[in-house]
Order: C-alpha cells, then sequence, then structure tokens
C-alpha cells in the first residue's frame, strides 16, 4: 500500500521553510523515491544509480548517447536519453527527487566546465522547478563555498563554475542539499565519512566515490539535510549516524 505523505523541514539558518513530497511504503514503513540522477553514466553516478536501486528506490538513469542505455537497463534499471546541452524536460516526468552528478573532467577545456558544471547544473535546477521536482541534490566541490583564495589558480574556472550553480540552488525554494565532498578517490567505500557545515582540517584527505553514493542514498529523503551545504570527506562515522547527525 503507497501512501502520499508530506515532510516539512525548517532551516533556522536560512528561514527557509521547505515541503518535501515522498511516497511513503507503509508496509515497508521506509520512503521509496523516483529519483532523476543526472550524469549517470560518471563514476558516481554509475555507482549511485545502482546504491539508489538496492535501498528500495526506483532510479532513473540520465545519459547523452544510445550505447549507454544497455549497462543500466541490463540491470532493471530505467534510463532517459538526455543531453544539458538541449532540452531535458523529458526526464523529469514521475521524478520525485534530482541528483545532479554530472560534470566535466580534469582534462575538460574551460568552455566545457562553465557548459556543463555551471550552466548545465542551472538548467536542470530551473528545469526541477518547472517540472514540480522539489527535492534536489547536486554534487559540487570541496571549498567551493570558501574564500576563492583558498582555489587553486588553475582549477578557478572550475571552482567559479561550481560555486555559481551551488549559488542558484541555495537561492531557490527546493529542498536542496549541496554536498561538497573532497578529493575524489576509486579505492572502495569504508562506510566512514566526516560530514558537516564546515570541516576545518581538509588538508591532504580524499572520499571515495563509492562513499559519496552511499552517502547521497542515505540522505536523498532525509528532512534534516535540507537546506543545507555539507562538507563530505572520509571519516571515523557511519554514513548512517553521519547523515542522522545533521541538524
Amino acid at each position: 500500500m503507497i501512501e502520499r505523505m508530506y515532510s516539512e523541514d525548517f532551516d533556522k539558518r536560512n528561514e527557509l521553510s521547505v515541503i518535501f513530497f515522498v511516497q511513503v511504503n507503509i508496509n515497508k514503513n521506509k520512503a521509496e523515491m523516483n529519483v532523476l540522477v543526472i550524469g549517470a553514466n560518471g563514476e558516481i553516478g554509475t555507482r549511485l544509480v545502482r546504491k539508489l536501486k538496492e535501498a528500495g528506490h526506483e532510479p532513473k538513469a540520465m545519459v547523452r548517447k544510445e550505447e549507454q542505455v544497455n549497462q543500466f537497463e541490463s540491470e532493471g534499471i530505467e534510463t532517459v536519453l538526455a543531453d544539458l546541452e538541449e532540452d531535458i524536460s523529458h526526464a523529469y516526468s514521475g521524478m520525485d527527487a534530482v541528483v545532479f552528478t554530472a560534470g566535466s573532467g580534469g582534462d575538460t577545456p574551460k568552455s566545457k566546465t562553465k557548459v556543463i558544471d555551471r550552466d548545465g547544473a542551472i538548467k536542470a535546477i530551473d528545469e526541477a522547478e518547472e517540472a514540480g521536482v522539489n527535492r534536489f541534490v547536486i554534487v559540487s566541490a570541496l571549498k567551493a563555498n570558501r574564500n576563492e583564495d583558498s582555489w587553486p589558480e588553475a582549477m578557478q574556472h572550475y571552482y567559479e563554475a561550481k560555486s555559481a550553480a551551488d549559488e542558484h540552488l541555495r537561492n531557490t525554494d527546493l529542498a536542496y542539499t549541496v554536498l561538497m565532498p573532497g578529493r575524489l578517490t576509486n579505492e572502495p567505500g569504508t562506510g566512514k565519512v566526516e560530514l558537516s557545515e564546515h570541516i576545518e582540517d581538509i588538508e591532504s584527505r580524499t572520499i571515495t566515490r563509492d562513499d559519496v553514493a552511499a552517502v547521497i542514498t542515505e540522505m536523498i529523503d532525509n528532512p534534516a539535510t535540507f537546506g543545507k551545504s555539507l562538507d563530505l570527506l572520509q571519516g571515523e562515522t557511519s554514513i548512517k549516524k553521519a547523515v542522522s547527525g545533521i541538524s
């Protein structure tokens, strides 16, 4: 039996009241959500769609190329073809939440970084508002909300793009989370992280892509994370406890 319910959360820092629409499976006593993953073919996105499905959610993998469809559909994951540089409105049909994991690579030209990390993210955010999809998680970068002097000169354009997209999201009425992981690795996830609105000791610390995906899966339907910008690094706290400890 599926019952539609509303969850309400008030963020004191921003004096923002957000109402989040979820579907609750009464028999399992857990939220089951239709989640659009933008950038599903990326290293975080691929892990995320699988973890969402394992957790009982219904992910929809948004990919740009026809040849990327089979890898998800073979696992029973719904897939939609859409390009951030074109119309993406059709991808939002029936969704309860959006996770933006798309991003330019380290070797991407500066102009392309703006197209994907800034303009593409802003388009995805605006489309969520237009479609009435209230929950939005964006994968940003550690230090994107800090003083520009802390940004490496070679990565200035990258942080500028991330920061602009993040700020655009913060200025909406969406139930957002800006997740800012540190340097990413492909090591197996440890299940142990540090997650907070500001981590002081960040030098030489990393976070696995596995654990980033696991944190998003854990927080996707958690109202305590709405209206928050959160740093994420490897730590000593279990992911479940780290997410539940956000207030």
